[in-house]
């Protein structure tokens, strides 16, 4: 049976990946901007799972992740809340069910105007239901999925771009590092989120040469030791950073060795297992953080 669903979950995959494709460039939005000339990005409380939300200067809606599958409902009336009309481009950034688990109640509730993934290796295809729902519900939505990968832009406005860096391969031993891993460039102010891309995908994007520098930084993989490396830090060298996990979570994150080095290199820390969810604002020029927002939800 197991062989029977990676099989199948393989096709639908290589059925909704288009290569180099750039989409988003022709895309508009339907929903107004947050204020004139900001961007507002969105850290969501999921429990431990990663959502964020991307309003830019012109009026797209940019989702990353949807958390799991247990938070669905509660995503989709946060993004009614915020009056989402459409999302102009959905990234889901690996096949973990903590990434994808809302995805499906996602797509299917909203507009989407392109989405992106990352290609992963046949033998690692993901047996999970909620993987294979998801690839379904892409196909009877008509929806077509773009390769996430360097050189790919996921959106593109006046003075506001959002580009990949990672994954630069497609065979990894462990799914997290084929995380898609994205910089939201809105003036001079960037931001980058890193999925769960752990120290193999960091020496990677270090090595092809890239600037990384950000003044946000969303830490891999909800802040494990395995992420946020010293040399990749050191790159990206942000003001602040925020982990996104769950509160008295069973993998003990934030483990305190991330948040020393984080200290070491004075970077101010947002969590949401502790502020709940996190907003950032932005007219290019300056960053202002609103923290104890909302949560999505309280598991």
């Amino acid at each position: 049976m197991k062989h029977l669903l990676r099989a199948l979950a393989g096709l639908l995959t290589a059925a909704l990946l288009l290569t180099g494709c750039h989409p988003a460039q022709a895309l508009t939005s339907s929903t107004a901007p947050p204020a004139p000339g900001t961007a507002r990005v969105w850290f969501f409380d999921v429990g431990q799972g990663d959502s964020e939300l991307i309003q830019t200067p012109g009026g797209a809606n940019i989702l990353i992740d949807a958390g799991t599958a247990e938070c669905a409902e509660d995503l989709v009336a946060q993004l009614n809340t915020l009056q989402i009309q459409k999302l102009d481009a959905v990234i889901a950034t690996h096949p973990h069910a903590d990434h994808i688990g809302g995805m499906e109640a996602v797509v299917k509730a909203f507009p989407i105007g392109a989405y992106f993934m990352p290609e992963i290796a046949d033998r690692q295809v993901p047996t999970l239901d909620v993987y294979t729902r998801l690839l379904e519900a892409l196909t009877q939505r008509g929806i077509k999925a773009t390769r996430a990968g360097p050189g790919v832009t996921a959106w593109s406005e006046s003075n506001c771009t959002l580009r990949f860096l990672a994954p630069h391969s497609t065979q990894y031993q462990d799914l997290n590092n084929y995380s898609a891993v994205a910089m939201l460039t809105v003036g001079s102010k960037r931001f980058l989120f890193t999925g769960d891309a752990e120290k193999e995908s960091e020496q990677e994007m270090l090595q092809a040469g890239d600037s990384l520098r950000a003044d946000v930084l969303k830490c891999g993989h909800h802040s494990s030791k395995t992420s946020t490396t010293e040399a990749f830090l050191s790159a990206v060298s942000p003001s602040a950073a925020v982990i996104s996990c769950g509160r008295g979570n069973d993998y003990g994150f934030p483990p305190e060795e991330t948040l020393a080095r984080l200290k070491r290199h004075g970077v101010t820390v947002y969590r949401t297992d502790a502020q709940n969810t996190i907003c950032a604002t932005t007219d290019g020029k300056q960053i202002t953080f609103q923290t104890g927002l909302p949560k999505v939800t309280d598991t």
